[in-house]
């Protein structure tokens, strides 16, 4: 391509395509050649229709007009230390659709939500105008690896973070809406709509993928759980309500002893399922693992339905990268037959039990005999919910929830 004008510039080797931007803390940030077959991985990556541009600039006060970095070509050489979510995420959109991919590896370890949120779009979330929150920590990376990107086109946003944000229940909720408003407002156009003779800020509503943070650190066996991650989870949840959002389920893949899981493999997998479907034409596909849809008290039983289930539901057994395999009916070498993990019942008393759960067709029905009156339920509700094993036939892993607010 010549551009001509006081002067004359030719560009080479040029690709059009569909670019992601690949973002949040260090799980997103983790590069391949760490990854579980990540060597293999490495080794096949040839690729020209796929190329990376790694961001590195630092924090500002105020947001820049340009990066420090390049594009390049999607190789053994250069692949190594890129995200490998975004790689993976990447190949297989690019293998499955042909289309030209661009990923831009835009994640910083360590980060909370909020230096990736600019202070205007903090301000216009009631609930965040509220927070006494440090002003110096908001913006600072948004004004240095976000606002510098805009207006280049992007077809979507992957988002892995929470890490740093773990001790926050529904108020991390209110920062996803923040951040993805700010986001798509960014790539919107500004003061361009007028409303009652104000100007107003359209959105480019691209799509927003994120990650669910996996399970991490010793078991909690106490069935009222809340330890931990488990309410940052609920709220990763909640952010499913925002328009074009899509989460890949982690809750079976992390590890206890690492809160870097290794497992990035079925991160990306996950995460490109939900674009293949949403985005790319293949909506036969289902996107996610069984999500909460709503309960139904049956005398001293709790019927629990679900999205993503419709073609059933089983007691899943998962091993490396493959999709977990359907156990119910098999048993162990004492000769007892699997059974469902993890699900908690209470009565008005708010007194939590582990229930009885079995499957029936695409619900689950739970049961415990200390508690005759059932009021409310809780499923894999902790920071390590070791052995949550409800999974769709799909072989997705359903993610935890609760029915109350207790």
């Amino acid at each position: 391509m010549v551009v001509t004008g006081k002067n004359t510039v030719t560009v080479k080797d040029l690709l059009v395509g569909d670019v992601w931007i690949c973002s949040g803390q260090s799980n997103m940030e983790f590069g391949l050649g760490g990854a579980d077959n990540g060597g293999d991985l490495i080794k096949s990556a040839t690729n020209s229709m796929i190329r990376l541009l790694h961001v590195t600039a630092d924090q500002f006060p105020e947001p820049q007009k340009d990066i420090p970095n390049k594009w390049s070509v999607c190789s053994p050489e250069t692949v190594g230390g890129f995200s490998a979510v975004g790689y993976i995420f990447g190949s297989r959109i690019q293998r499955e659709t042909g289309i030209p991919i661009g990923l831009i590896g835009n994640a910083w370890g360590g980060t909370m939500i909020e230096p990736w949120t600019s202070p205007d779009a903090w301000k216009r979330i009631d609930e965040l105008a509220k927070l006494n929150t440090d002003p110096n920590s908001l913006g600072r990376i948004y004004n240095g690896r976000v606002a510098p990107l805009a207006p280049y086109g992007i077809r979507g946003a992957l988002w892995y973070q929470g890490e740093s944000n773990g001790s926050e229940d529904d108020i991390y909720f209110h920062k996803m809406q923040g951040l993805i408003s700010c986001w798509r407002q960014t790539w919107g156009e500004y003061g361009t709509m007028k409303k009652g003779g104000k100007s107003i800020i359209s959105e480019y509503e691209f799509p927003f993928y994120f990650v669910q943070l996996a399970n991490f650190q010793g078991a909690n066996e106490s069935p009222q759980g809340g330890d931990g991650w488990a309410k940052l989870r609920m709220a990763q949840l909640k952010a499913l309500t925002i328009p074009k959002t899509g989460m890949a389920l982690a809750i079976d893949i992390g590890d206890a002893g690492d809160i870097h899981p290794r497992n990035k493999e079925d991160v990306g997998q996950r995460l490109a399922v939900w674009a293949l479907a949403k985005d790319y034409g293949k909506s036969k596909l289902v996107c996610s693992g069984p999500l909460y849809k709503s309960m139904k008290i049956e005398g001293s039983k709790i019927r629990i339905s679900f999205d993503y289930a419709a073609s059933g539901l089983i007691i899943g057994w998962k091993e490396g990268h493959g999709p977990a395999v359907d156990v119910g009916a098999s048993a162990d070498m004492a000769g007892k037959l699997p059974t469902l993990k993890r699900f908690a019942i209470a009565g008005e008393d708010k007194n939590w039990f582990w229930a009885d759960a079995v499957i029936d067709g695409a619900t689950v029905v739970l049961s415990n005999t200390n508690v005759p009156k059932p009021v409310a339920v809780r499923y894999a509700f902790s920071m390590n919910p070791a052995g949550c094993n409800l999974y769709n036939k799909e072989g997705l892993p359903a993610s935890p929830f609760r029915t109350d607010d207790w």
